[in-house]
């Protein structure tokens, strides 16, 4: 598991409609680890939970994490918990970790959020700026009482390239405009909603953007869970269940007694990671890269199924 860090709370700014933006800094004053644009960091909470959120500061600044986190109406607990953090709090982060990264290549970027999925477009557009290459920042909201950063935007150095696009002032974002005249080697980078990100994906596909060039993270993950029925066992603790067809692992596990440490439930934290000691998993979460998951030796429980009848794994985290 990845080591954690202490980290206090400096400041809590409420934006928008439930937006709460937190700075963290170190406990000593010592500099953050580093982190690249797009990154997230898990967010150890009260009771076991564990959420992830977006670096949305400048990646330049190491003396503080920067967060923008949205208080769920149907918040399971973790951004309530998270909202709730205060000045002066404690709170225990992972180092950052990025799949939603920059690519060297491509002369131009266009940077789409939508609601609170602006967080990380704004890392990508800090150092975007630094490193002088072309992009442009569209930032999608219902009207500017919902969204935050406004304030911050008007007064960035890069402000002349942000683009607005306010639904109930008439300006929404025109997917096939987006790439009219846009350059060929143009990459696209998109977190929001899940409507805009497949309007975006077949506009890009309609003006013949490469699949390469295409870059998106939900704020909001889902895994699918379902499937044909398979067996698991645990040679360590001398169990073998039988996970049904709409049943995740972790639940079959559970109702034979074993309660594995589970956090995030939607394959992105990485707390329910066993090994593969034999049979082939069926990959559905957002942790493991491609490579790891090519190489088929581990799994994540809580989303993840088995392409053969049986999965044979070791388990790290039981509670």
């Amino acid at each position: 598991m990845t080591d954690l860090i202490t980290v206090r709370v400096t400041a809590r700014e409420e934006q928008g409609d439930g937006v709460v933006l937190l700075t963290l800094a170190s406990m000593t004053g010592v500099e953050l680890p580093s982190f690249s644009a797009g990154a997230h960091l898990d967010l150890h909470l009260t009771d076991g939970l564990v959420r992830q959120y977006s670096l949305c500061g400048d990646p330049q600044d190491r003396q503080y994490y920067r967060l923008g986190i949205l208080h769920s109406p149907v918040s399971r607990g973790g951004s309530t918990a998270a909202c709730a953090l205060k000045p002066g709090d404690k709170v225990q982060v992972s180092a950052p970790r990025n799949l939603f990264p920059l690519v060297e290549e491509g002369e131009n970027a266009l940077l789409v959020g939508g609601g609170i999925g602006i967080t990380p477009l704004l890392a990508m557009a800090h150092a975007l700026h630094l490193a002088d290459r072309p992009f442009a920042l569209h930032y999608c909201g219902r009207s500017r009482q919902s969204m935050a950063f406004l304030a911050e935007l008007a007064a960035v150095p890069w402000a002349g390239r942000v683009v607005l696009h306010i639904s109930d002032e008439g300006s929404r974002l025109d997917p096939k405009a987006l790439f009219d005249g846009a350059p060929d080697d143009s990459h696209l980078y998109a977190c929001g909603p899940e409507g805009l990100m497949q309007a975006l994906t077949d506009a890009a596909e309609r003006a013949g953007l490469a699949a390469d060039c295409l870059h998106q993270e939900s704020f909001t993950p889902t895994a699918p869970c379902g499937g044909e029925a398979f067996e698991v066992s645990i040679p360590a603790l001398d169990v073998t269940v039988q996970v049904g067809e709409s049943q995740s692992i972790v639940q079959a596990l559970a109702q034979a007694g074993v309660r594995v440490k589970v956090s995030c439930e939607q394959g992105i934290c990485g707390t329910c990671l066993a090994n593969v000691l034999e049979g082939t998993p069926d990959h559905r979460d957002q942790y493991l890269t491609e490579e790891e998951k090519a190489d088929n030796d581990q799994v994540i429980l809580c989303c993840s199924r088995a392409r053969s009848a049986r999965l044979v794994i070791e388990v790290f985290e039981v509670e």
